[in-house]
Parts: structure tokens; sequence; C-alpha cells
């Protein structure tokens, strides 16, 4: 198993009871990615499309934050250090003055990044022991004690800011997830995350959202086909056959692990489910009224049951359980990422 230029590393998926070892990396032939076949019950390929999907949350993070973490806490660190260091704390704290510390949550929520703050804090100043209280995933309450830190003080303060604004990004993110999740409890439907994270924290933000409960979309664009509007803008006048012929290219040369198409009314609905069975995995139902996405369901469940149908654009809390009940299989919230706040924390020195 390598890790790509991305950072990306991809492992076991169960296809049946055949389980084989698939590395995906961007423009790499040879990897093998099963293809949805037109008999597959609907809740299987919903699992097999996830990234990581058979992985724990602790195998997540070794698997997908990992191998990109070091570099990440160097450039956090960087930006606070600069060539210099914490000027204020070379001044006023003598080296050996010995402290306990613990973080403890200032508002309930979902918390995230614990195995992130313990490599912070490590890479920084390796003197500092530190001892998690929680576990990502938990909920936890006001006041709620979920790390530990025991060391020399003046290593400890030049890494507290940084380690509490990733531990409080990450829980948010998880806690707005959870809150999604949630709201579509009991529909069967799985809330999916997106693209729109914070540039230079994806990995981190899509970790997050597995600990609150969400399921992975494409972690970039290399690992699978999404066409979206502006795609089929220069595609010509048969957009049928270009459709099938790009998707049949793409699945002999890079192996996608799926390949979704976004259509923002029925009669481009129509067209994909006239396309030959197979050609396309996961339909992408855009700015569609809940009218119109029980009518994209009934068809489908008509003609290609097998067709996975995601819904997009602009959910809410308030408006995510109505789209569930239209009977779309999954729903895709930038705002999991985007719009996520952060989740307040503290550092308590005694």
């Amino acid at each position: 198993m390598t890790v790509d230029s991305h950072g990306a590393r991809f492992g076991w998926i169960e296809v049946g009871t055949d389980h084989r070892s698939y590395d995906a990396r961007p423009g790499d032939a040879s990897a093998s990615i099963p293809i949805l076949l037109e008999a597959t019950p609907v809740s299987e390929a919903k699992s097999r499309f996830e990234p990581f999907g058979e992985c724990s949350l602790t195998e997540l993070f070794e698997r997908l934050v990992e191998p990109t973490l070091e570099a990440a806490i160097e450039r956090w660190l960087v930006e606070d250090f600069g060539e210099v260091g914490d000027i204020t704390t070379e001044a006023f704290i003598a080296p050996d003055v010995e402290v306990r510390a613990e973080i403890r949550a200032r508002q309930e929520g979902i918390v995230c990044g614990l195995p992130i703050v313990r490599r912070i804090a490590a890479r920084a100043a390796g003197i500092i022991e530190s001892e998690p209280l929680a576990v990502d995933g938990d909920r936890v309450e006001r006041g709620t004690r979920v790390m530990e830190f025991r060391g020399p003080l003046a290593a400890l303060l030049p890494v507290e800011r940084t380690l509490l604004n990733l531990l409080g990004r990450a829980s948010g993110v998880a806690t707005r997830t959870h809150e999604f999740v949630q709201a579509v409890e009991g529909t069967g439907v799985t809330i999916v995350d997106t693209r729109k994270t914070t540039p230079g924290l994806r990995t981190i933000e899509k970790y997050a959202v597995r600990a609150g409960g969400g399921t992975l979309h494409r972690i970039g664009l290399y690992d699978a086909v999404l066409v979206k509007d502006n795609h089929l803008v220069g595609i010509g006048a048969n957009p049928g056959e270009a459709i099938e012929a790009a998707v049949t290219a793409a699945r002999e040369q890079m192996r996608p692990r799926f390949i979704e198409i976004e259509v923002d009314r029925l009669e481009q609905f129509e067209e994909i489910l006239d396309l030959p069975s197979g050609t396309v995995d996961v339909v992408l139902l855009d700015n569609m009224d809940p009218e119109t996405m029980r009518a994209a369901v009934g068809r489908r469940d008509q003609r290609r049951r097998a067709l996975l149908l995601e819904a997009s654009g602009g959910g809410t809390l308030e408006s995510v359980r109505e789209v569930a009940e239209t009977g779309v299989d999954r729903i895709a919230v930038g705002a999991i990422t985007h719009s996520a706040v952060q989740v307040d924390f503290g550092l308590d020195i005694e």
C-alpha cells in the first residue's frame, strides 16, 4: 500500500466475498476499483462507494490523516513561531517550571481531533506528557475534561492556541455533521460531505465528518468521477453518446470508485436512465424541490433500482428531513464543513 502525492491511501474494499487490496492513485491505470453492477442492491452500493467505509475511526485516522499530518503540523507551528519562536514565553517563563494542565470543553458538542492534539504537543515539545480523557466521536458537555498534560510550562504555552484551534475546528465539523445525521434519523438516508472544505484541512475535516456519524464522498478529484453542469457544456450535440464514451474511457483508464452525474431537471434524469445499464452509478439531483425529487425516485424505482440518488443544493437542518423523506439515498451537505462553527475548548493550567 502506498501513499500518493495527495496523501490519500485507499485500502480494503469489499466486493462480495472477494477481498482484494486496491490502491487508487491519480493516473494509475493499474488500480482495480469495482464497478457497480445493475444487480447490486442499493444498500450494498452505498457502503461500497464510501472511501474507507470498512475502517474504524481509528483506522480512518491512520490511513487518511496520518500520511500528511507531520507536514501539516510543521506548517501550523511556523504560522505562530516564524523564525524566532514564542518571544513572550521565552521572556517570562523559566524553563524549569513544571505544570499539570487539562483541556476542558466550554460548550457541548462532539469532540474530535484528540490524536492531533497529542501529536502537536509531542511535535513541538516532546517532553510534554499527554493523556486523552475522551475519544473522538464522544459527546461532551460544558466542563468535560478531554485531555491532560504534564510538563514544562515553557513547552506547553507556545502550542496552546494551535492545538485548541485544531481541536475546536475538527469538533465543530463533527458536531455539525451529527446534527444533520440526527435530523434524518430513521429515514435510511446517509449524510455525505463535499469538497467544500478548508484548504489544507480536508483530510482532517473529512475524518471529523465520520466522527460525527456522516459518510465520506470522494476525497478529491482523483478517486471518483463527478460530472457537473460545467463539464457538460463542451461535450457536443449528442450528450448521451458522449457521456457513454467518456465513462467507458474513465473506467478503463482511471478506475474511479464511482461515476456520478449531476442533473437539475427531470428531462436530464430521463436521459441518464436511457443510458446502458451500469454506465452511471450515482445521479446527483441538484437544487430540485421535494416534489421533483419524489418524481425522480419513482422513475428510478421503475427503471433502474440499483442507481443511487443523491440530493444536493443548500440543505439546512430545517429542510433536510423533508428531502430525506422523498426517497433519495443520500444527501450531500456542504454546510457540515464550510459552515461548521468551532467548538470552544480551553486549557486550564495548575
